[in-house]
């Protein structure tokens, strides 16, 4: 199921043995268009700190009562890395926060996450989250430091903040077609499907949607999104209902119009020819 970024806003991440906090952000991959961490306020409990939560840790969700539970436990969560939300997370901050908790690498293979399509997929068998315990974790990152730092030193910086990408202006080859009004996330792999572009006043202030794969660019120096389509493309593109939940049909209709094959047949072809099917 799609939801959006706005309606995920302040839900409650439960732990094992207790609330966490409340979601206050997303950061998601610009170049796989993948939420790879929730931004979780923890409030009083830990001063206010700002923690990541990766949803290969992530449980069964109660969308009725907006709370997504994970396999972590508040101890694991307060001496997990402490990482600075309010600026980039480089991949050298990803190793830590990962070798931390034991995660494989997502980045290592074809799928959304690994070899596969699916967050909670990643990790061998039945494993669970199990911290590395902090005195083992400060020999391995001591042992590592030097040759990790000169191999990711020039490390691009690929993680944006969705709340601050929703400001963004959008431009299409020959002029400029509106903003970024949201984001559709898919609630099982955490993949953006779209982005809810509202035209304001240049088409009467409806809302279409766009597919990260036709994104060309996106600047954060111009706080800009550029996209691959001509303002009569996305002007004849079937119309998003903000209020209505978005159906298979419309979605196929969508790609549709502008050509291309759909998110769901691309990524089992991906998968097919990583596992060698």
């Amino acid at each position: 199921m799609l939801r959006s970024v706005k309606d995920l806003d302040d839900y409650v991440i439960g732990a094992t043995d207790g609330t966490i906090g409340h979601i206050k952000d997303f950061y998601f991959d610009d170049k796989g268009w993948v939420v790879r961490y929730l931004v979780v306020d923890t409030g009083a409990w830990l001063s206010g700190r700002k923690v990541l939560i990766s949803p290969i840790s992530m449980g069964h969700p109660d969308w009725r009562d907006k709370i997504l539970s994970v396999w972590l436990t508040k101890e694991q969560v307060k001496n997990s890395p402490d990482i600075d939300t309010e600026k980039p997370v480089s991949r050298q901050h990803e190793k830590r926060f990962f070798a931390y908790y034991g995660y494989p690498h997502y980045w290592n293979g074809g799928g959304l996450w690994g070899q596969g399509n699916y967050p909670n997929l990643i990790m061998p068998g039945d494993a669970g989250v199990v911290a590395i315990p902090p005195a083992v974790q400060s020999k391995v990152e001591e042992a590592g430091a030097r040759s990790e730092a000169a191999e990711h030193k020039d490390d691009d910086l690929h993680l944006r903040s969705c709340k601050t990408v929703m400001s963004y202006h959008i431009y299409a080859t020959d002029g400029t077609i509106g903003y970024v009004h949201d984001l559709l996330i898919d609630d099982r792999t955490w993949a953006i499907r779209y982005i809810i572009v509202a035209t304001s006043h240049w088409w009467a202030g409806h809302q279409v949607l766009i597919a990260p794969k036709w994104i060309r660019e996106v600047s954060s120096s111009d706080a800009t999104v550029s996209v691959k389509l001509t303002r009569q493309a996305v002007k004849d593109a079937p119309l998003y209902n903000l209020k209505a939940q978005l159906a298979s049909e419309e979605e196929l209709s969508v790609y549709d119009h502008y050509g291309h094959l759909g998110y769901w047949a691309t990524e089992e072809k991906r998968v097919r020819d990583v596992l060698g099917g």
